[in-house]
């Protein structure tokens, strides 16, 4: 016969992993709203945008010499946003989204 604690036992651990299966899904689809409650705009004032002179607004760049009229991120290499968004993700600033009239030191004309 079996013994009535490992039986026991057995129906927990079986409730359980139905549970988990169940709540799987769910976790999934609320798992990448939570990982976004931080800010991905990219600050000016952060150490990485300071290093590259990196501006919401082109026009502000306009004494920095490497500078050039007519830059901004949105035309740039690095820029992954598409046409038309105000914000976009950007390659020199993984996990964060660049003001597409942005500019940084590390412009490079789309071709």
């Amino acid at each position: 016969m079996s013994d009535p604690a490992e039986s026991q036992a057995r129906r927990r651990f079986l409730t359980l992993a139905l549970a988990g299966v169940a709540a799987a899904p769910l976790a999934t689809s609320l798992l990448p709203r939570f990982a976004h409650a931080e800010d991905p705009h990219v600050d000016p004032n952060d150490p990485t945008a300071k290093a590259l002179s990196y501006v919401e607004d082109a026009t502000a760049a306009s004494s920095n010499p490497t500078y050039k009229a007519g830059s901004a991120c949105a035309s740039c290499l690095f820029y992954q946003g598409k046409a038309g968004d105000e914000y976009g993700p950007c390659q020199i600033f993984p996990g964060k989204v660049v003001h597409a009239k942005g500019w940084c030191a590390s412009f490079n004309k789309k071709a």
